[in-house]
């Protein structure tokens, strides 16, 4: 190990996730196995730089590994995105003996993480919290699988509806620049289609998923859209907007799941996976690594460099694109 550490902080940061108390008990308890004293840092970067600081136990995070939401809270930081900002952080962390961090975030947690690291040589291990799936080089990230249940539950409920009305249902999800919530909860609610950002380039995908119903015998449908924005219009209202113009033999309808996707109670395997990321954020420190990410890949952890895992694209599966259209026939 490079230097020795006897504190480190652990801090939420972005959206919440289902699996972030998880997460965060399973890095309190252990570094406590290893002697490693823990400071709760609330609400993200803004707590470093107010100097919002808890000390933790392993009784901090008992009864917490069903709980959604997070116990630290989480912001986004204004202050912290700045020069002034991240010098006070730093200040303020080397006044608390803060010897590493442990940051549970996104793509944007983790950039700041990145470049936090970078200027005043911090060990720091990032911890991939976010129900987009769209961090690189981990198969899932926390909160994702538990998203797509809650996801898949709404679905089921508004198909009965769909059915009685002869309706299209445009149900639109988070996961602004990545569709694997969208095209994975359209497989398993048995959708007729999904609309995400990976496709938008290669077809017109309403027109398509048009076409394709044809084929089918009745009206209804459920078509799965990622919220990003078309033409300054929320993703599922552009496209019910579009079917009311050019199909208007179609009663198009829109639902918007937002933020009910985030909350709720982890499923077992996101307590399951931020346990072991957890777990494993403390041996990578323990090891002397630092400014990785703690990933999954095939079922085994694995570290990324937390560089690579902000700034590659990860890409969806194609097979599952295929799977979907073969399936919704």
């Amino acid at each position: 190990m490079e230097r020795h550490i006897n504190t480190i902080g652990i801090l939420t940061s972005g959206g919440d996730a289902p699996g972030m108390n998880a997460a965060i008990r399973a890095v309190t308890r252990s570094a406590r196995y290893n002697n490693i004293n823990v400071v709760g840092v609330m609400r993200g970067y803004q707590g470093l730089i107010d100097k919002e600081f808890v000390k933790f136990t392993s009784s901090s995070v008992s009864n917490t590994i069903q709980r959604g939401g997070t116990i630290l809270k989480t912001a986004r930081s204004k202050a912290f995105m700045t020069e002034e900002g991240r010098k006070q952080a730093y200040a303020n962390m080397v006044e608390a003996g803060i010897d590493a961090l442990i940051v549970i975030g996104g793509n944007g947690s983790l950039t700041g993480a990145q470049l936090f690291a970078r200027e005043y040589d911090i060990p720091i291990i990032g911890l991939p919290g976010t129900i987009d799936n769209d961090l690189y080089g981990t198969d899932s990230t926390i909160g994702y699988d538990s998203a797509l249940n809650t996801i898949v539950e709404c679905v089921d409920k508004i198909r009965d509806t769909a059915n009685s009305h002869d309706r299209i249902f445009f149900i639109e999800v988070m996961g602004r620049d990545a569709g694997f919530l969208a095209q994975n909860s359209a497989i398993a609610s048995g959708a007729e289609a999904a609309i995400i950002p990976e496709s938008e380039t290669d077809v017109d995908q309403l027109a398509d998923f048009i076409e394709r119903g044809k084929r089918k015998s009745k009206n209804s449908a459920i078509v799965l859209v990622s919220e990003a924005q078309k033409d300054g219009v929320g993703g599922a209202f552009y496209y019910a907007e579009r079917v009311k113009k050019e199909y208007p033999q179609f009663d198009a309808r829109v639902t918007i799941l937002g933020h009910l996707q985030r909350g709720g109670t982890p499923s077992a395997y996101d307590r399951i996976l931020a346990s072991r990321m957890g777990y494993a954020a403390i041996e990578a420190l323990l090891e002397g690594q630092r400014n990785v990410m703690v990933g999954i890949k095939n079922d085994e952890i694995v570290y990324v460099p937390i560089s690579r895992a902000v700034k590659m694209n990860k890409p969806i599966n194609q097979e599952l694109i295929t799977v979907l259209n073969v399936l919704s026939i």
